[in-house]
């Protein structure tokens, strides 16, 4: 039987500058929890972001070359530490040669153990966040520690107006459902619900990482699992995540950790 591959999909563009979903293969389901892959082309140069793990390099490339040559690929942004966003590393630094690794520093000395060639050039990004230029257009990296990883950001595109949220706002799909773009937001929390209560550390964090998005200009949020938020559904997304109420460890040990004086 053949593997249904869906095509790469450009969510947002504005000039030369384009924000694109890099695909699908129904072969990724039978390997792991289904992952988007995207990158950013500005001015000649490309930044992939969470190009993913093993199994899903070849799907990546691919699609990768049907936009930008990889000498074109100048960086690498890697939200957080887990296989389905590291896991092809060694594959990466071959077939992007010129490209650049950012992370959050606290996962910088974890990237050895992926196979990765000595002499790696790594920008080491701060709790705080930071710039990062792309073919002359400013990307932030901004931070969502806990959301789940303690190391983790998320990517703002101001000149699309698209913000890459991670695993913030990350859905599940059941076997054999699948959209890339949220229709129904109603129907759509049902994927999202369990993750969310389970894996965001606290909604400290989570307030914390709100407030910060709540003052940009922000189109469109495309999370590394499930489908892309864009016009009103980014409103209901950010709104439903600031009425999630007790999450991950509030939940967890609701019933083991002492309560203070009333």
């Amino acid at each position: 039987m053949s593997v249904r591959v869906r095509k790469p999909h450009v969510v947002a563009e504005e000039g030369d500058h384009k924000f694109v979903w890099l695909g699908l293969s129904e072969a990724d389901a039978e390997r792991g929890v289904l992952t988007n892959q995207y990158m950013i082309v500005s001015g000649g140069e490309a930044m992939l972001i969470d190009p993913g793990g093993y199994f899903v390099f070849e799907r990546v490339l691919n699609a990768v070359t049907e936009f930008v040559r990889p000498d074109d690929v100048v960086a690498i942004f890697y939200s957080h530490q887990d296989p389905d966003v590291v896991g092809s590393l060694n594959l990466v630094t071959e077939f992007f040669p010129n490209a650049r690794i950012y992370i959050s520093r606290l996962w910088v000395r974890f990237l050895p153990h992926l196979g990765a060639l000595e002499g790696l050039d790594v920008v080491e990004i701060p709790d705080e966040g930071m710039e990062i230029s792309i073919g002359g257009s400013k990307l932030v990296a901004i931070p969502a520690h806990f959301l789940h990883s303690p190391g983790q950001f998320t990517l703002y595109d101001p000149v699309v107006r698209v913000l890459f949220s991670s695993d913030i706002g990350a859905a599940v799909f059941p076997k054999g459902r699948w959209y890339l773009f949220v229709e129904n937001f109603e129907e759509h929390v049902k994927y999202m619900e369990p993750f969310h209560r389970r894996y965001l550390a606290c909604t400290r964090a989570l307030r914390a990482w709100l407030k910060r998005v709540r003052g940009l200009e922000v189109e469109i949020v495309a999370p590394q699992h499930g489908a892309i938020f864009v016009g009103e559904n980014v409103r209901r997304l950010l709104d439903w995540l600031e009425s999630l109420g007790a999450v991950g460890a509030e939940l967890l040990y609701a019933e083991t950790v002492p309560r203070g004086p009333r």
